[in-house]
């Protein structure tokens, strides 16, 4: 088939993702759509994929695109001929120690939630669906049964064919090899097959080149941070008799059991795993295996003849070895590419690209159409990718681990262990020097809390109260009654400046921009729908000049987001993030201990809440900011990079004997949801509307014209359809993390977006929206609500005000 000169998408890449991406965007209805493979379809990772389709996610729209992946390859026989082999077996998780047995419960409370159907069984009904299973040791099991497995390279196959029944063209033995780029948008791409070379012009270009994602992506000069990864399995001899089973998965012993055709697959993901690849991935790779090594699959092997006595008499018919691609942080890479406007990638699917790609493809294809993402895709949107992620001597060392974390257990506040160290706040020594045990957000190595003299300087993870539990519970009630200090540099700052700055901001922003210089606001950025795509403080330092702070992890999407809404507005935005260091000072002293060490004036007359001054502070300058995360009268402290160190210092020493603590940002984290302030990215997304947030005060509807203005006058009109409601447990025993069921009288009406433990009630405390349309406020509060803890419904007190501080009078001092 001769190859177009123009097509109004080019998607590179024909594995099972390029394949639904086409179908997809076919059903829509688009036209001049080209798919370039440059072997054969499914011969990269598609083709070796062990085809497990699992329904639950860690997230609700996880879940729902997994689900969605179901029903497809349910249908796909029928419309297109093609049998993708997809069956309803079901799915057993069995636990072996006590803490994946709290998880695997805690998953299954987050599945009913999810409308996931779910079974806490037996190890009695384990043996019963699957009797050819030892479960000695065994602590719990959960049975999913509308889980599945599928055929990987049919489904693929029947995706592609669909897309060409609609009218796609779908060539096979075409390399792109290279990226044509003008004015931030990908022009189109230039090919060569059998030794001749052309170009296609294209309004869109897609990345879906898998294990090629990350090259692909820097031919368009597109960050796109993945690697590929040693994946092994075996597949024994026919073994007689060997019917249907579940899908068996043994996370402690790092193994998953399938049985298919009368066969029996064994997978593994080891904890420390082989990356490949790291001088690139060979020309000629096609339907490849990798060299076999034994030795490296030898323990789970040995595991899984314990647990499955039947293989140690049945032998081994295949040893298979072979690459899949692993993000830094194992969600997927889906999206508009922060650097393009016109370039989208789906890729880097972490061994779940079978069970993904239905719903990627399907979510891709609805933002591209729209321009809109159709629901929130925070956890795997692209731009939620640091530039430095995709260095590749980072890569190769973060691999190493990501293949074995989707087995490890999922304690809460897990860190990563490999490639840390990379960025560092002018405090990380200082820090350190205190105790200070670090965590990572989007690289940046960050203070999570303090250990004392002596303590081992590590996470001890459970679900229970970790190692750490007292130690922030000190830290937070020093915040609440002296004071606390905390590092917040690695919070992002944008610079917003030039003679429209103020204009533009009005527009993209909810809030009333047309203040003061020192003037500090509190505001979101909205999309059309009213719903919430960055959650900002914007301070005026000027005339023509402001500062937006944004969370550590969205600085690259909040800044893209700003960029894509310019228009012609005359305005610079420039990543400062570097430039300056904060330092947060708070609690009831803070007013006490700044006058200390600064003669500037920190009263309510001259920097009253809402407000920054330019003070002097020890021998240096810095802006001080009197806003509060916390719920506590404080300051943000912005000072110059070089002069971080003697501020610290200087505040360090003024207040290490009247009662001031370091603090960490857990401590951090459980103040604020004493406060029940909102968190970007899980109290509040793109998809949850600002009045159903309860931040309805911060969007000024007597202003015209900011982006979401008409949605948010409508749902004022019609009241919320949802309310963000605060827990508190009636026992002050169980731990809150996320996602825990809301029952409402008895029923479950939603989940936690967030929790913690709120050390000043005494209680764990959560926060979730529960649907209310055409309900009062009062018939919110005045029903029952228990909480869903493993199982276990715990009862709880709910608020539509912060149970801490409800008038928020401390802040306000």
């Amino acid at each position: 088939m001769a190859i177009p000169s123009k097509a109004r998408v080019v998607i590179i890449g024909g594995g099972v993702i390029g394949c639904s991406v086409a179908y997809h965007l076919a059903k829509q209805g688009w036209s001049d759509i080209l798919l370039l493979e440059r072997k054969q379809l499914t011969s990269g990772t598609t083709w070796h994929a062990a085809g497990l389709i699992a329904q639950l996610r860690a997230t609700q729209n996880m879940t729902r695109l997994a689900k969605y992946s179901q029903e497809l390859y349910g249908s796909l026989e029928d419309e297109t001929g093609l049998s993708t082999g997809f069956k309803r077996c079901g799915s057993i998780t069995m636990a072996l120690t006590a803490e994946r047995r709290e998880e695997i419960l805690r998953q299954a409370s987050m599945a009913r939630a999810f409308g996931v159907e779910v079974e806490d069984i037996s190890l009695g009904e384990v043996q019963k669906r699957y009797p050819h299973v030892n479960t000695s040791g065994a602590t719990a099991a959960v049975y999913l049964p509308l889980d599945g497995q599928g055929d990987p390279a049919n489904i693929a196959l029947a995706l592609a064919k669909g897309a060409r029944q609609k009218g796609a063209r779908i060539l096979e033995r075409v390399k792109v090899t290279g990226i044509e780029v003008k004015d931030r948008r990908a022009t189109g791409v230039s090919w060569e097959r059998d030794g001749e070379t052309g170009f296609v012009e294209a309004e869109m270009v897609v990345n879906c080149g898998g294990m090629w994602g990350h090259e692909v992506g820097r031919m368009a000069g597109v960050n796109v941070p993945l690697h590929a990864c040693e994946h092994f399995y075996i597949v024994t001899e026919q073994i007689d008799g060997l019917g249907q089973l579940p899908v068996l998965r043994v996370p402690d012993e790092c193994a998953y059991y399938k049985e298919d055709a009368g066969k029996m697959l064994l997978g593994a993901f080891e904890p420390n795993a082989k990356p490949w690849g790291m001088t690139g991935i060979p020309d000629h790779f096609e339907f490849d295996q990798l060299p076999e090594d034994f030795d490296h699959f030898e323990p789970i092997l040995a595991a899984a003849v314990e647990r499955m006595p039947m293989l140690a008499e049945a032998g081994i018919h295949t040893f298979f070895n072979g690459p899949e691609s692993f993000t830094p942080d194992d969600a997927y890479h889906l999206g508009l590419a922060p650097e393009l406007e016109n370039f989208w990638v789906a890729a880097g699917f972490n061994s779940i690209g079978i069970q993904s790609a239905g719903g990627a493809g399907m979510a891709l294809a609805a933002w591209m159409e729209s321009g809109e993402k159709p629901f929130d895709l925070g956890d795997v949107d692209i731009s939620r990718m640091q530039p430095f992620q995709g260095n590749k001597t980072y890569l190769f060392e973060r691999s190493k681990e990501t293949l074995g974390l989707l087995y490890a257990d999922h304690f809460p506040y897990r860190q990563k262990a490999t490639a840390r160290g990379i960025r560092r706040t002018p405090l990380h020594g200082h820090l350190l020097e205190q105790g200070a045990v670090m965590g990572e957000l989007a690289g940046w190595e960050r203070a999570n809390w303090f250990a004392d003299p002596g303590q081992d300087r590590a996470y001890q993870y459970s679900w229970k109260r970790q190692n750490w539990f007292e130690n922030s519970a000190r830290e937070h009630m020093a915040i609440r009654e002296s004071a606390g200090l905390y590092d917040m540099s690695s919070f992002g700052k944008i610079r917003v400046e030039g003679p429209d700055a103020e204009r533009f901001l009005n527009h993209v922003c909810g809030a009333d921009m047309s203040v003061p210089a020192g003037r500090i606001v509190y505001t979101q950025m909205l999309n059309a729908a009213g719903g919430i795509e960055a959650d900002v403080t914007v301070t005026r330092l000027s005339e023509t000049a402001y500062l937006m702070v944004t969370p550590a992890a969205t600085r690259l999407a909040d800044q893209t987001w700003l960029r894509r809404h310019m228009g012609d507005h005359q305005v610079v935005l420039t990543d400062v993030t570097s430039g300056e260091a904060v330092l947060a000072l708070m609690g009831p002293k803070s007013r006490e201990l700044l006058g200390r060490i600064s003669p500037n004036d920190f009263t309510n007359e001259t920097n009253p809440f809402g407000t920054a001054q330019d003070i002097e502070i020890g021998m240096a300058l810095a802006r001080a900011h009197r806003v509060s995360y916390v719920g506590e009268l404080g300051w943000e402290i912005y000072v110059p990079t070089e002069f971080a160190a003697h501020v610290f210092e200087t505040l360090w020493e003024a207040g290490r004997d009247e009662g001031l603590k370091l603090c960490g940002l857990h401590a951090m984290d459980s103040c604020r949801m004493e406060k029940a302030f909102r968190h970007f990215g899980h109290d509040i997304t793109c998809e949850d509307h600002v009045i159903d947030a309860g931040l309805g005060f911060a969007a000024k509807t007597s202003k015209p014209g900011f982006i979401g203005r008409d949605a948010v006058l409508e749902r004022k009109e019609t009241g919320p359809k949802s309310r963000l409601v605060q827990f508190q447990l009636h026992d002050p025993e169980p731990m809150l993390y996320h996602a825990e069921p809301i029952l409402r009288e008895g029923e479950v009406c939603g989940y936690l977006s967030s929790g913690a433990y709120g050390h000043a009630l005494g209680a764990a405390i959560g926060l979730g929206y529960v649907p209310c349309e055409g309900e009062s406020a009062a018939d919110v509060l005045g029903s029952a609500y228990e909480i869903e803890i493993a199982g276990t419904r715990v009862p709880a007190i709910p608020s539509l005000k912060p149970l801490y501080d409800p008038t928020s009078s401390h802040m306000k001092v």
